[in-house]
């Protein structure tokens, strides 16, 4: 009886055992209850598995064969360490038909690129759900920033939940279980929190953008960017840029946030330079600003090029955040004053940079809840706020310096006057012993400019005389060379004169083509093509050009001089000896007076002679200038 009752508790014993056992290794079970308005899956809660080939299926990740496979989470916050890998996750939930709220389940992490969620249903089945950024924004089941999977709560059964994830950066797969009252005023509330925050950027933006277009100063205009860049980053971070600005894009989503995060840092490099006179008060510190955004914009360019998984090493970021504050702290040692807000602003940003960064290596004890989740966001305000101190406080030393400046003028310019003074007065005395001296020469002075100004005016009044004496020499001169050449004239247009004589009245081509362009168009200028009255000069000389077609007539276009070979003033005299003789002189005489070919003056001579011919009646009434009549055609 004693032996059997021995191994009746030893059996019991060992079974209790065994159950505690399988109790230690088991998923934890999460029941829904009214009393609990939100629960995060932590530890072992949620269990994963690494497909790194994504290689199965669900049917085989859901199968008794993988169950063994899942591990239960070590961290209270399980990540996707390795960059688009597949992970399967899996979470247990108790339903409680006894509650009636609806709940829901909520990703808090906004960058999963792929969340395809396995909801069971109350007929065995399961219902297939893709979530993640790379889809488009439109296609959630709840429009929200997260991701949120509703769930039915039938019955009292455990249900199994999976979902298969895959990110290009390292994702926190954070999953929170939610009353859909509580998911109403907690979105309510972020949303509230957001909008002071993104209004707290566009405000400080706006304000250094108005100092900026007033001062012209590029601090303001880099401190704005900064600001934006900042504002762009934590929007395409918690994802309200894609809810807002591009929910159609999610191509643009997966890299906005680093052109954002290198914005920031290059403006915030500028900012420093400019803020804290880092030019002139540390050359070399300037070489290593300007060095770093170099580098910065290259490692962007790379990224962007060649592989955009390095954009999730946001932490490179640390590099100009702790040149900026080593500068700050530089100068601020260095006696400048307003770096002491600077210092204090990043002193902020870098412990925000700090806790996050301790968070990702796994320090699960800072992650406490919405402000260490939010710390780097609340450390971006106050760091704006101290650096709007630092600009302000660069004003008012700016203030002060002019200020300082403008006493120091005022007393110089007392001591300029009191100096003026004395000047003044030792040059007075001086001045009053030289005009004494001038006034005894200027009586002398006098008396010698009375006898100049005498014979000056008798001097002006034979001016005078003489210049009335040539003006009427001037005037028989013109009437004399106007007599003159009038007779010479006359003389050349009714005598018989040479060649020498006659080139006194047309000497050159110029003068010929003169006369023959009042000749042509003494009634006006009508163009041949188009009739148009209008013209410019053309591009030979005396040549006329239509306005509106654009023809150009030459002097000698029409005329019988078109097409000679004849120096123009000897086709001239030509014409004149032909008409002055009425066709009698021979073709021997003009050659041998305008020294022309015999040939050239028959050929020339005798289209003249046609042209006279045809014109009797013409030239009859043509007076001493009827030979021009023979000019146009």
């Amino acid at each position: 009886m004693q032996l059997s009752f021995l191994k009746k508790i030893f059996l019991l014993s060992f079974t209790t055992l065994l159950l505690a056992i399988s109790g230690l290794k088991a998923q934890k079970l999460v029941e829904i209850n009214d009393s609990i308005p939100q629960h995060i899956f932590t530890f072992k809660e949620i269990e994963f598995f690494e497909d790194a080939k994504n290689e199965f299926t669900f049917e085989q990740i859901k199968s008794k064969k993988f169950d063994q496979k899942f591990k239960g989470s070590i961290s209270s916050t399980p990540q996707t360490k390795n960059l688009n890998k597949t992970y399967w996750f899996r979470i247990k939930i108790k339903n409680n038909e006894k509650a009636r709220k609806p709940f829901l389940l909520e990703f808090f992490d906004q960058t999963i690129d792929q969340i395809t969620a396995y909801i069971p249903q109350s007929d065995q089945r399961y219902k297939i759900e893709n979530l993640g950024d790379a889809n488009v924004f439109n296609k959630r089941l709840i429009h929200h920033k997260n991701f949120e999977v509703p769930i039915q709560n039938d019955g009292n059964d455990a249900q199994v939940y999976y979902f298969k994830i895959s990110s290009s950066q390292i994702a926190d797969v954070i999953i929170v279980l939610r009353s859909a009252e509580w998911f109403i005023s907690y979105a309510l509330d972020e949303y509230f929190y957001f909008g002071i925050f993104y209004g707290m950027i566009l405000v400080f933006s706006f304000y250094n953008l108005i100092m900026f277009i007033a001062i012209r100063q590029k601090q303001y205009l880099y401190y704005v960017l900064y600001n934006l860049s900042v504002g762009f980053f934590e929007m395409s971070s918690d994802g309200i840029a894609y809810q807002y600005l591009w929910p159609n894009s999610p191509v643009w989503n997966q890299v906005a946030y680093a052109f954002a995060l290198c914005a920031t840092s290059i403006f915030a490099l500028l900012f420093t330079r400019e803020l804290l006179f880092v030019k002139a008060k540390a050359p070399k510190l300037n070489q290593l600003i300007v060095g770093v955004i170099v580098m910065r914009l290259i490692f962007f360019a790379y990224c962007y090029l060649f592989d955009q998984t390095l954009f999730s090493f946001k932490f490179i970021e640390a590099i100009p955040l702790a040149v900026a504050f080593f500068t700050g702290v530089y100068i601020y040692k260095n006696g400048y004053q307003p770096a002491r807000f600077f210092v204090l602003g990043y002193s902020f940003l870098f412990l925000g940079f700090a806790m996050k960064f301790l968070i990702m290596l796994g320090f699960s004890w800072l992650n406490f809840g919405v402000v260490s989740y939010y710390s780097l966001s609340f450390c971006f305000v106050l760091e704006m706020v101290f650096l709007s101190f630092a600009i302000g406080d660069k004003v008012r030393l700016l203030k002060l310096k002019k200020d300082k400046a403008q006493q120091k003028i005022i007393r110089q310019m007392a001591i300029n006057a009191k100096l003026k003074d004395t000047v003044n007065q030792e040059l007075e005395s001086k001045v009053e012993e030289r005009t004494r001296e001038v006034y005894h020469k200027s009586i002398i002075i006098e008396s010698k400019n009375q006898a100049l100004e005498e014979a000056n005016a008798l001097l002006q009044k034979q001016a005078e005389e003489i210049s009335r004496m040539n003006v009427l020499l001037e005037q028989d001169n013109e009437e004399l060379q106007t007599s003159v050449e009038k007779v010479t004239r006359d003389r050349v247009m009714n005598t018989e004169v040479d060649f020498e004589e006659f080139s006194k009245i047309y000497p050159d081509k110029e003068t010929c083509y003169e006369f023959l362009a009042e000749l042509k168009w003494n009634k006006g200028y009508h163009c041949r093509k188009c009739s148009n009255d209008h013209y410019f000069s053309g591009h030979i000389l005396h040549s006329r050009r239509c306005s509106k077609c654009g023809y150009e007539e030459s002097v000698t276009t029409y005329t019988i001089f078109h097409n000679t070979r004849i120096p123009i003033n000897k086709a001239f005299y030509m014409i004149f000896l032909i008409y002055s003789s009425k066709g009698k002189i021979s073709s021997h005489k003009l050659s041998e007076l305008l020294s022309i070919r015999q040939s050239t003056c028959w050929t020339f001579g005798t289209r003249i002679k046609k042209v006279m011919d045809d014109r009797k009646k013409t030239l009859k009434k043509g007076g001493k200038n009827g030979w021009s009549q023979l000019v146009i055609e």
